[in-house]
């Protein structure tokens, strides 16, 4: 994908993008387990830590600035995660992506995600409604087709989190957070050949809309229709 160029008039700039991206850093009083669980799992699901790649804890640590037991504590999370696997005597290597995989996590996603985009709208508070809107408005006036990859990412994880914290039941937004990320990595790993992934991202609109403005029905559709056709997408370009 290109980098933004002045030619977009109108258009914000990749800056601008950049600084409207809301903070979703961790909390300060999360523990060195979680701030190094948070950071190795973005590096997993952004594909910087490689599919099937050997995980070295000494330097993830050195890198993030925390000691070994942290990382190994967070190795243990992601690996129920399904991002990192344990072999006896041969360590600890990043999960392949394996476009099988798809089908499985599209299966589970079809069912779930409608049910928070319904919950979301029926009992999102003011606040949380407001936020979703104007983050549909954000994303209205970007051009996606300007963003590098992280950064498109970035915003396609922060609209799925706002989502599944605005449907309220944190049992169904940790499990829909799991599937997400497995997702985002297929994303990730086919965006590169995808040419109507400025469609999939500008969906973000409609249903972020239907949620804010308390239309439960047309979001519950809105978001499987998301998700079939991210599926549909992805298998188009494999």
């Amino acid at each position: 994908m290109r980098p933004v160029n002045d030619c977009y008039a109108g258009r914000p700039s990749y800056h601008a993008v950049v600084t409207a991206l809301p903070d979703v850093r961790e909390p300060e009083h999360t523990s060195l387990a979680d701030k190094a669980y948070t950071a190795i799992r973005d590096r997993l699901i952004m594909l910087d830590i490689a599919p099937m790649t050997a995980i070295d804890d000494v330097a993830l640590a050195r890198s993030l600035e925390v000691g070994r037991t942290p990382v190994r504590e967070a190795l243990k999370r992601l690996e129920i995660d399904r991002l990192v696997v344990s072999y006896p005597r041969r360590g600890t290597f990043a999960t392949a992506v394996d476009i099988t995989d798809l089908a499985y996590i599209s299966e589970i996603r079809v069912q779930l995600e409608p049910v928070a985009a319904r919950r979301a709208a029926e009992y999102a508070g003011a606040a949380a409604q407001a936020e979703l809107l104007e983050l549909a408005d954000t994303i209205e006036e970007i051009d996606v087709r300007t963003l590098d990859r992280d950064t498109l990412m970035r915003w396609d994880l922060h609209v799925h989190r706002a989502i599944y914290s605005a449907a309220a039941n944190p049992h169904l937004e940790d499990t829909l957070i799991r599937y997400d990320n497995l997702a985002t990595r297929i994303f990730c790993l086919f965006l590169d050949r995808m040419t109507s992934f400025d469609q999939h991202v500008g969906e973000h609109t409609g249903l972020l809309r239907a949620i804010g403005e308390q239309r439960p029905d047309e979001a519950e559709q809105r978001a499987r229709d998301h998700v079939l056709s991210f599926e549909k997408a992805i298998r188009a370009v494999v």
